[in-house]
């Protein structure tokens, strides 16, 4: 059992209405968070925990035509095939520099058929973190449009993914 968790017996004199009184508002994120931090690029980003199915060395990509430079190709993993972007594309990866790691993150549907994955191209993965609410900026650069904040890790900054609006700005191939 965790040594910070303590019960405290209620005061004798508190009155029921006290007892009853919601304490305020709740926060909208819990006060620490877990995000798996990688860097593609040269540029760190991050995503939530929950998001990410796992990590993975550099799969067989089999290369689609006329698709567009983000998009590395299309991989199987264990008999799903998932796209596979390259974000650093955007801040000018030369090509033919292969990333090592791919980092597949899954997005939520109404329903089990709508769920997504997608691969995400890491040159590097750093970690999993815990981060406190203090460490999270709610502001990101207004060019990279499919990042919502930034963490504060290890004195650097991480980018902070959010997976829908990724897919709006790279597009993965309909499948």
């Amino acid at each position: 059992m965790s040594d910070d968790f303590h019960l405290e017996p209620l005061p004798a004199d508190a009155e029921t209405g006290e007892l009853l009184e919601a304490p305020g508002p709740m926060e909208a994120r819990p006060p620490e968070s877990q995000f798996c931090v990688f860097r593609s690029g040269r540029e760190r980003f991050c995503l939530p925990v929950l998001d990410v199915e796992e990590v993975l060395d550099w799969p067989l990509v089999t290369k689609l035509p006329l698709s567009p430079a983000y998009l590395q190709g299309i991989f199987n993993l264990r008999g799903v095939i998932v796209p596979l972007i390259d974000i650093a594309i955007t801040e000018g990866r030369r090509p033919g520099l292969l990333p090592k790691h791919v980092v597949v993150a899954s997005l939520q549907g109404e329903s089990h058929q709508e769920d997504v994955r997608i691969g995400i191209a890491a040159d590097e993965v750093i970690g999993t973190y815990s981060v406190k609410n203090e460490d999270f900026l709610e502001q990101a650069p207004e060019n990279v449009p499919h990042c919502t904040g930034m963490l504060r890790h290890d004195d650097r900054l991480a980018l902070v993914i959010n997976l829908r609006r990724l897919l709006e700005v790279f597009p993965g191939p309909s499948i």
